[in-house]
């Protein structure tokens, strides 16, 4: 797996200003895959990060780089805890949401709207992106707001001061594992995941 992916893709995850990230991983083989996972994992752990397949097609994985703890934390949000129990979610556990939304990935034709739970967005957000679509959209950065626009611009802003940052750093040999923020409080808090 790709440090440079993981950088582009995922460095407010790293950084832990962000629940979740997404992005798509190439594979040669299904073990080559397995042993990378295991890799990062190993290093993550101490860091209160995990990263896992969510999807598989044509040898290429749709990895999710997360914080258990956060992810535990968002979930309970009320307005969350709605969307994901109308489609058929288990909301009493983080692990079952993510082995739902493996398998809603799977089925859907279209991206379910709700993996933005997963990546840390306002659950206002999602929910009123999933009722309004385009109606009374305030902006866009990476997420569609309806809510709080001034939060949103300045969470936009330090995800892309972060990844600037990271993106240097990485490129003058500072290692992902210690870009890699540790929140091991976190770590205990979302072991169960």
């Amino acid at each position: 797996m790709s440090e440079e992916a993981m950088i582009l893709h995922g460095s407010p995850t790293l950084a832990g200003l962000k629940t979740g990230s997404l992005f798509r991983y190439a594979y040669g083989s299904v073990d080559e895959m397995r042993a990378s996972l295991r890799h990062w994992n190993r290093i993550f752990l101490n860091k209160g990060l995990r990263v896992i397949p969510l999807t598989f097609h044509n040898n290429k994985a749709l990895l999710y780089l997360f914080r258990p703890a956060r992810l535990k934390k968002d979930l309970c949000n009320d307005t969350a805890c709605r969307i994901l129990s109308e489609r058929g979610y288990c909301t009493k556990s983080p692990h079952r949401c993510i082995r739902c939304l493996m398998q809603r990935l799977n089925e859907c034709d279209e991206f379910p709207h709700e993996i933005g739970l997963f990546l840390g967005y306002p659950a206002e957000d999602v929910c009123a992106f999933m009722e309004h679509r385009e109606c009374d959209l305030k902006c866009i950065g990476c997420w569609k707001v309806y809510g709080d626009e001034a939060a949103a611009q300045k969470t936009f802003a330090k995800y892309r001061k972060c990844s600037e940052i990271y993106r240097r750093c990485w490129k003058n040999g500072t290692s992902i594992e210690r870009l890699a923020v540790s929140q091991q409080t976190e770590n205990r808090k979302g072991e169960n995941i």
